[in-house]
């Protein structure tokens, strides 16, 4: 069995982009080893300084021009989205690589083929996600790019030029094309931080939901053996203590992962229900108020339009499944055959019952948790708030 091999597939794809962005945590690092702060350092400042500030200055200078203001804030929104889970990834990189090597650890000390089975069923879940989601972000980057390189080749030698994201008082040459390069490169930064920081995250709580099914099954088997009295009464006891603090651990690398990220995903939540209702507005008034739309225009808005749902779409979906396995102990528990045990024995399995009623779950802040019912209550906020644009522009 090759350890690295499995944990590489199952974090192909975000760990690539991550490396690029100088943020991933890599668990064969030791943290006190010196690494370099450019790579992370490039990607803020452009994102900073050439998207975000710029967008914020002309919202305020556009001020009564609803059209216009959605169109600034939808680039400043995804890129700051962007900018946040950057800044947070590397502050709380330390934590994420210890978590990262109990993951690690996890691969290499699977016992059996069915837990090896489990932990890659739920890591084909993540990767199945994630190559969604590279779809479509890659698809939005593409026709983004073709959008705008071909705006930039029909208006280079105009007196007024557009950059890629609107700051009119850029037009002398070199510095025109310099910044319509580094935006461009601002825009690349922005979409794979916000895709590879959002699978990361995914495939994080997917190994956890992995490892609590095999709990489940390790308590289940344990008490099929002392029903059918294979094991003593003491080593029952070895391996519910077992079962128990290995139940604690990943409560704890669960609360990890929802202390680093709770704060940036309640800015993402309240992001992508802005997002969604702006987008739905660029794409209403586009097609009402000019029907000579260019393709490439559609399909730019289309997968965009896709890639933020599944943004958040893809956090929904992982923290619903964490929810159900860490409630799927108690289940698991009044299932198993506990009343062919002792009675003596039998209430060990109480403490597992005890700790199993407090759901895991990843939540936005101290706004709400990440769950499908919130998924669809983010999209019927968007639709509202779709409706008020509409009634102000009118």
């Amino acid at each position: 069995m090759n350890v690295n091999k499995d944990f590489n597939y199952a974090f192909t794809l975000s760990r690539q982009y991550m490396q690029i962005l100088g943020i991933w945590p890599d668990p064969n690092v030791p943290s006190n080893v010196f690494r370099t702060k450019m790579d992370v350092i490039l990607p803020t400042c452009i994102l900073s300084l050439y998207i975000i500030i710029p967008q914020i200055i002309n919202i305020f200078c556009s001020w009564g021009n609803v059209s216009q203001i959605v169109e600034l804030f939808v680039a400043a929104n995804f890129s700051l989205m962007a900018l946040c889970k950057i800044i947070i990834t590397r502050y709380h990189g330390n934590k994420l690589r210890k978590l990262l090597a109990s993951i690690m650890t996890d691969w290499m000390t699977s016992k059996s083929d069915w837990e090896r089975n489990t932990m890659l069923k739920l890591a084909e879940s993540g990767r199945s996600l994630s190559f969604g989601y590279y779809i479509f972000a890659i698809g939005t980057l593409l026709f983004g790019i073709s959008l705008r390189t071909a705006f930039f080749l029909k208006n280079i030698h105009q007196p007024r030029r557009y950059l890629i994201y609107r700051f009119d008082y850029i037009q002398k040459s070199p510095n025109y094309e310099i910044s319509w390069f580094l935006q461009l490169f601002g825009g690349t930064y922005a979409t794979i931080s916000n895709y590879s920081i959002d699978s990361f995250i995914s495939i994080l709580l997917l190994h956890m939901c992995g490892q609590l099914i095999n709990l489940q099954s390790a308590l289940n088997n344990l008490i099929e053996k002392l029903d059918n009295k294979p094991i003593s009464s003491s080593k029952f006891k070895k391996g519910i203590a077992a079962i128990i603090e290995r139940h604690e651990h990943l409560i704890r690398c669960t609360k990890t992962i929802n202390n680093c990220y709770s704060s940036v995903l309640f800015v993402h939540l309240l992001s992508a229900s802005f997002q969604i209702c702006l987008l739905t507005f660029q794409i209403f008034t586009m097609l009402t108020d000019n029907l000579n739309v260019p393709v490439i225009r559609i399909l730019f808005f289309t997968f965009y339009s896709f890639l933020v749902l599944m943004q958040l779409y893809i956090y929904c979906y992982t923290a619903e499944r964490l929810l159900m396995e860490s409630t799927n102990m108690v289940y698991r528990v009044y299932e198993c055959k506990w009343y062919n045990i002792s009675v003596k024995d039998a209430k060990d399995l109480m403490i597992i019952v005890y700790r199993s009623r407090i759901p895991l779950k990843l939540s936005a802040g101290k706004f709400g948790n990440f769950s499908l019912e919130l998924f669809a209550i983010a999209i019927k906020t968007s639709m509202g708030y779709l409706s008020a644009l509409l009634t102000i522009r009118e």
